[in-house]
This record gives C-alpha cells, structure tokens and sequence, in this order.
C-alpha cells in the first residue's frame, strides 16, 4: 500500500516538486489520474478531499490528511518527514524558495496560457528570466554554495530547497537547451548545483520515468508548443 495519493496532471510540471521531494524522502505514492483529477473538480466542493481549484493535491492516506496549493503540499511534507532546516529564517527561506520555483513556472506559461509566446514577447523576457536564474545564484553564494560544492542554503545534505530547485531547473533545462544555455551564463553555481542534486539516484529515476511516461512534454497545450516555437526546440 503507498504512503499517499498525489492528484496532477499527466505532465513533470508543478507537480513535479511534489514528486520529487516524495521520491528524496523514499516514500511511496500512487496517482489519481487526470479522469479522477477532472472528475473531482467537476463535482461539489462538499466531496473534495480539500477545497482546490486546481492540482496538485495530495493525500497523506496514514494521517487522513488532504492538502492542495504546491507551497502548502511542500510545507507539509517538509514538517512530517523532518526534511526542513532547525532555524525559523532557513524554514522560511525553504518556503520562499518553492513559492519562487511555482512563481517561475507561472511566469514561462504566461500565468497558464493566458496569452501565447512570440519572438517579441520571448525577447522582452529574457532579462526577467536571468534576473530569476539570479536569485537562485544570489542565495546560494550567500550560504557558501560553490560550482564544485555546498547546498542553496548551506548544510551537509541536499534539503527541500535544493530538490525543489533542481527539479525545477533541471526538468526545464532537460527540455529546453536555451533554457540551460541561460541558466549556465546566469546562474552557473545554480546550473552545478541542480547537476549534482539531479544526479541523486532517486531524483535520477524520477526524471527517467517522467521521460518514459510523458515524452518531451513540460506543461502540455498550445503554450508549451508556443514557447517551443519562440525557442526553436
């Protein structure tokens, strides 16, 4: 029986975090599935596990405990499975460091397709991106992160921040190659760090089976193969 039931979409996108620290922490989990997922929220609030409006979602079936919202599912999972820094400011740099994560995929879908890419469009984003992609270099030299070792916040073992953020990164840049061109010219302690965080054997063989079971897929739907076209890929 698995530890819990995660409702996402058939894509490594938001969920994706949400996999990825079940993966870390060797917890098991099975998926609802995108009928389920519909079905759910077609139907009255009064018989959601937990009032959302969209996935993720995730069931903690031992605690009978259901939470939605990326950060929140993240949160929860980080107090329960003692993944999460000692001090306040490193649990609150975790959380901040996830709402960013979700804060970038809005942004390179166009806050969900609200309008498509063009080469114009693409180009006046480009600086916004790498100033992303800065952030993430910013706090890591903060906390004695170097291109050959050390974690976004410090420490002696990859946390909640530095699996978020090599999903996050990774799964982008294993997609798109200009993505990780940028990421390299931008950020290239953060471009290292998500390699080697990438590389742990669970997160490898959760990204292996993202490309076995969706393909070369990121978000899915007319933004995606609009941001392919601005990009060339």
């Amino acid at each position: 029986m698995s530890d819990y039931e995660l409702y996402y979409w058939s894509a490594p996108f938001r969920g994706q975090f949400v996999r990825a620290v079940l993966a870390h922490a060797g917890k098991s989990w099975t998926e609802g599935g995108d009928a389920a997922i519909a079905d759910l929220m077609g139907g009255p609030v009064k018989a959601m596990p937990v009032p959302f409006m969209g996935p993720p979602m995730l069931v903690d079936k031992k605690a009978k405990v259901a939470i939605a919202q990326t950060p929140a599912i993240v949160l929860y999972l980080g107090d329960t499975l003692d993944l999460l820094p000692s001090t306040p400011e490193l649990r609150a740099l975790t959380l901040k460091i996830v709402c960013d994560a979700n804060d970038v995929i809005d942004e390179m879908t166009n806050d969900g397709g609200r309008e498509m890419w063009t080469d114009k469009r693409w180009a006046a984003f480009v600086p916004r991106l790498k100033k992303w992609m800065s952030f993430w270099e910013e706090t890591g030299r903060r906390h004695g992160l170097t291109a050959d070792a050390g974690f976004l916040l410090g420490g002696e073992t990859p946390g909640v921040a530095d699996v978020v953020t090599a999903t996050l990164w990774s799964t982008l840049t294993e997609r798109f190659a200009s993505i990780g061109e940028l990421l390299d010219e931008a950020a290239p302690m953060t471009a290292a760090l998500v390699r080697r965080v990438a590389q742990l054997p669970p997160l490898r063989a959760l990204a292996d089976k993202a490309r076995e079971d969706y393909g070369d897929t990121w978000c899915g739907g007319q933004i995606e193969a609009s941001l392919r076209k601005v990009l060339g890929e």
